[in-house]
């Protein structure tokens, strides 16, 4: 029997699908993860990437030599990610499993197509730094149709950057945007770079926890909730206590002095020891004493 859904779970679905991530729905850390991380972490692995690996049939419908019209089904190739794909940029290539009939008289055999990998050296303009990644030749291309490997990193959806590298350095670069650290040495670069990215720059706290994967982000907000959880020592309460009944009596006694300025003034005539304040100061051990 099918489970029944409510109407808020499906207007979550429709409008924000990230909160209705099963990874989000336990009970521990993740389940209070900020509402921006849980958006990045769908839009990296529940959106659908770019076709890489096959071409997709344009339209709705397409007809058959034989003359039958069927649905087009572009149905994406199943993609295995070793952990040398995030140790690289790989521009959306991956592994594909599959099996490949070697010889006509003999089974299908499995196989594996592994794209074509090397070095080469990039150099990110906001980092000012070179780096030496594995790339696939895809990889360069993108980085040309970008004109640089920053435009590259930052305008390239998470689903399709697909490695924990890629999402690593574009973290690294929206921190040194929104902080403003970029060329500290020359105030003009600076202020052109500012410029040149102004429309990639995010708020602080969502750069922080951009690229994270489950297990940074599980830990980030497990020390966030210690931090703020952690029990503070009496003695600073009962300090900053004192300070403020310190601040306070001090104003009290300004306000004292200028009321009894103003009653001076209005009576000339009149004992000033007889006056409240006076005997209010007598009382108070706080207050000073007025030189005779």
């Amino acid at each position: 029997m099918a489970q029944r859904r409510s109407a808020q779970f499906i207007r979550e679905m429709i409008t924000r699908p990230w909160n209705t991530m099963s990874v989000f729905q336990q009970d521990n850390h993740l389940s209070r993860v900020p509402d921006h991380y849980k958006k990045f972490f769908w839009e990296w692995k529940c959106v659908k990437p770019k076709p890489v690996h096959y071409v997709p049939t344009p339209g709705k419908f397409e007809q058959l030599p034989n003359g039958d019209i069927l649905p087009v089904q572009n149905i994406p190739l199943p993609l295995k990610q070793p952990k040398e794909l995030h140790q690289g940029i790989w521009g959306g290539e991956a592994v594909i499993k599959g099996f490949q009939k070697r010889k006509p008289n003999r089974r299908r055999v499995p196989h594996y197509w592994v794209p074509g990998v090397k070095n080469s050296v990039v150099y990110s303009e906001i980092l000012d730094r070179h780096m030496t990644l594995t790339v696939t030749e895809r990889t360069l291309k993108l980085i040309d149709d970008h004109y640089g490997f920053d435009n590259y990193i930052l305008e390239t959806p998470p689903a399709d950057l697909m490695s924990q590298l890629a999402l690593k350095i574009r973290r690294e670069m929206l921190l040194a945007l929104v902080r403003g650290t970029v060329y500290p040495n020359n105030p003009a670069k600076k202020e052109e770079i500012l410029q040149k990215y102004e429309k990639h720059i995010i708020p602080e706290e969502e750069a922080e926890w951009y690229g994270l994967n489950l297990l940074e982000a599980s830990n980030k907000q497990k020390l966030l909730e210690e931090i703020a959880n952690q029990p503070q020592p009496l003695k600073h309460r009962f300090r900053a206590e004192f300070v403020e009944y310190l601040k306070t009596m001090k104003q009290q006694q300004q306000e004292e002095k200028e009321a009894a300025a103003q009653e001076k003034q209005s009576s000339p005539g009149l004992d000033p020891s007889l006056s409240p304040s006076s005997w209010l100061s007598k009382v108070n051990p706080f207050a000073k004493k007025q030189d005779e």
